[in-house]
């Protein structure tokens, strides 16, 4: 009798409660249990409780072992997964019972099921977390602070931290916000009086934090007890309220400033809304009248009202911005230009329609605007009119804009000039000048700057300038183009060049002379000595033989005396009166002449021509002086051709801009040019121990393409070969 009373018991107990066996077997299990496991109870009594439950970890499997061994043990918190799936969280009191005197029968457990409390408990921690509320309190009696997890990491902390009570006052920063949170203490504690308020905190780490504080006092016999609350981060919320008050407070003194009105229209009211700026902006109490928007329209001049209530009206109904222009008429009769735009707006939640506007006074720009077409106008007919080039060029260095004087002077049509950019015509030499100046005036350095330069003109031949260059600003101080001013010297250029040529052909010939004058001291003073001690001999010399071997050493000297009298007059007469001698020559046929003239020799040496010069290369040359010339390099290739290999002589021409140049290549012996580079070109200076050598061809070459207002370059090495190149300008018609 007394175990089935047990045996009710235990079905029918409100709690879930279960009896075991040594095994862990159920003998007895509670309706209640088996309905919350979704099981009958005959499906349960006689299975293992690892049976039933095939998720108990390894550590309950051992309080078990230890209460079987006559123990009591009680825990919270256990998670287990029913059959179905579910997961359920158990408080535990497990008890072992005796079948004989102390011999233990099994366990007795009885479980709690806590799930709801302990999702409860975690939606609570999760919203804790995601709002970043912390706990806190204070025990007014032991003066203990205790700070939930949240709380410590607000502060910064480590989660051992335990805040004494002077110690968490000390984290609101000094000043306003310290005070103000010990006087809310304060007095909470002496009348009771919660508070919710916002103030600055200095972390641990020494960042300023705004965090909300919400506290209240708990009584106990009337007396202050403990002080509980919350501690909420609202840092990021905070500052934005702050930065957005700062914002709304810097768009009230703008608009205030800048005299800018804010205005709405409600679309179903027909009202029309204005701030105080409008009211000023218009010069008139337009809250006075019985209808501000009529108001409004009476304000607008007549000629300009019917305008701007279409373009309104037109915004409103297809809801675009409304952007417009107008004038107002002032209670004084002064005319004061008014700008507006504004845009239809619908509120969601109360479902009104406004249009939004602002309104400000442009009267001062529209006069400066009429002044500026005015001055545009007139820089235009100056611009265009101008005897002077002028352009305005991009920071591209494009053409944004030429007068006929300037493509006049250059050649160019505007559509091809405006293809280009001032780099593409400029001459290469004066590039980087005009880029370094262009550079210091970008960053600044310099505000204009004016240069001597060349331009190519459409022909090809050189354009001299005087430019001057100045900057453009924008209205915020950044760069817009450039103006260029082009002063076409040209003419004064050439007849300065005329001049310097002049100047250098009797700086030349005066050279000659001094050569002359060093040759007559030195080789006809060693030529008279010379005829002079030969004359000597013969007028004492008696002995016929004798007599004519003296002849015959006097007449050699007189014929090297002859010889070298010649090449004195050569040198001398190079450059008389070359410049009006100066035509139009075709390089191929001098060239084609002086081959014909050297045929045989050539094909004596057994020499390669390979010629590579256009038809049409045409320069300004004297014929016989460019004959002359080539006719020595071409000999000398021969002269001086190596015996280890067969001659060959490339001749190319090539044209750069205004220049034509001829490249002369052999593959002879060559110079040495490190002992003999400043002596090449030099009078009576040979190289090479040859028959024919006299020294005197490249000298006159030299002087020949001198006088054509040419040059020549020379590139050699020994035993691999030399390269002449001929700078000849190119001829214009």
């Amino acid at each position: 009798m007394q175990k089935e009373l047990i045996h009710l018991f235990i079905e029918d107990s409100p709690i879930e409660i279960g009896v075991f066996d040594t095994n862990m077997n159920f003998i007895s299990c509670s309706k209640l249990w088996c309905k919350k496991l979704g099981l009958a109870s005959e499906e349960v009594i006689g299975k293992s409780y690892y049976q039933i439950f095939p998720e108990t970890t390894e550590e309950i499997r051992k309080i078990h072992e230890y209460c079987l061994k006559g123990s009591f043990i009680s825990f919270e918190g256990e998670k287990t997964i029913l059959p179905s799936g579910k997961i359920q969280w158990l408080n535990f009191k497990i008890n072992s019972w005796e079948k004989e005197k102390d011999k233990v029968g099994g366990l007795i457990i009885v479980s709690e099921d806590i799930s709801n409390k302990r999702n409860e408990d975690e939606y609570r921690l999760k919203a804790q977390k995601v709002a970043n509320i912390g706990g806190w309190e204070v025990n007014l009696i032991t003066n203990e602070v205790y700070w939930t997890n949240i709380t410590k990491e607000l502060h910064e902390v480590s989660e051992n931290y335990v805040p004494a009570l002077e110690e968490a006052v000390s984290f609101y920063k000094e000043g306003y916000h310290r005070e103000k949170i010990v006087a809310l203490v304060s007095e909470a504690i002496s009348d009771g009086t919660p508070w919710d308020t916002e103030l600055l905190i200095v972390t641990a780490k020494g960042v300023e934090k705004w965090v909300r504080v919400i506290g209240k006092v708990e009584y106990v016999n009337n007396k202050a007890a403990k002080i509980t609350g919350t501690f909420q981060d609202i840092d990021s919320k905070k500052k934005a309220e702050i930065n957005y008050q700062e914002i709304l407070r810097r768009h009230n003194v703008a608009t205030k400033t800048a005299s800018i009105g804010v205005w709405d229209y409600d679309l179903a009211s027909l009202e029309l809304s204005c701030d105080e700026n409008t009211y000023l902006l218009y010069e008139a109490d337009l809250s006075g009248f019985e209808n501000t928007y009529d108001a409004w329209k009476r304000s607008i001049l007549l000629e300009d009202r019917d305008r701007v209530i279409k373009e309104m009206d037109f915004a409103i109904r297809h809801r675009v911005e409304f952007n417009t222009e107008f004038r107002i008429r002032l209670k004084n009769g002064r005319i004061k230009y008014i700008k507006s735009i504004a845009q239809v707006h619908k509120y969601p939640d109360s479902n009104e329609t406004k249009m939004i506007g602002a309104n400000w006074d442009i009267t001062e720009f529209k006069h400066t605007e009429l002044k500026l077409i005015k001055r545009k106008e007139s820089f235009t007919g100056v611009f265009n009119n101008s005897s002077v080039g002028m352009a305005l060029i991009g920071l591209d260095g494009s053409w944004l804009k030429v007068n006929r004087s300037l493509r006049a002077s250059l050649g160019y049509e505007k559509e091809e000039l405006m293809k280009l950019t001032f780099q593409d015509i400029t001459h290469p030499e004066d590039y980087i000048t005009d880029l370094n100046l262009l550079d210091k005036l970008t960053s600044g350095e310099i505000d204009q700057y004016q240069i001597e330069k060349r331009y190519f003109h459409k022909k090809g031949h050189i354009v001299y300038v005087i430019l001057s260059v100045t900057k453009v600003s924008k209205i915020d101080g950044t760069l817009s183009h450039f103006i260029s001013q082009v002063v076409d010297i040209t003419s004064r250029k050439e007849a300065e060049n005329k001049v310097r040529a002049v100047l250098k052909i009797t700086a030349d010939q005066n050279e000659s002379l001094t050569n002359f004058a060093h040759i007559v001291s030195h080789n006809l003073r060693s030529h008279s000595t010379n005829l002079s001690m030969l004359t000597g001999f013969l007028i004492n010399e008696t002995d016929k033989e004798e007599r004519e071997n003296l002849i015959r050493m006097l007449n050699d000297s007189s014929e090297s005396l002859d010889e070298t009298i010649s090449h004195l007059n050569e040198v001398v007469s190079v450059k008389l009166n070359v410049l009006g001698k100066l035509e139009g020559v075709k390089i191929i046929d001098v060239f084609d002449n002086v081959r014909k003239s050297v045929a045989a020799l050539l094909k004596e040496n057994d020499a390669i021509l390979n010629v590579q010069i256009p038809k049409e290369y045409i320069i300004s040359a004297v014929p016989a002086y460019l004959e002359s010339i080539l006719l020595n390099l071409l000999t000398n290739s021969v002269k001086y051709c190596s015996s280890k290999r067969r001659l060959v002589v490339d001749i190319k021409a090539r044209r750069e801009r205004d220049k034509i140049i001829v490249s002369f290549s052999d593959n002879g012996l060559g110079i040495d040019m490190k002992r003999h580079q400043n002596k090449i070109f030099g009078m009576y200076k040979t190289f090479h121990k040859h028959k024919d050598s006299k020294g005197i061809g490249l000298f006159i070459t030299k002087s020949q393409i001198e006088a054509m207002n040419g040059k020549i370059e020379v590139d050699s090495s020994v035993d691999v070969g030399t390269t002449f190149t001929l700078y000849f300008n190119s001829y214009k018609k």
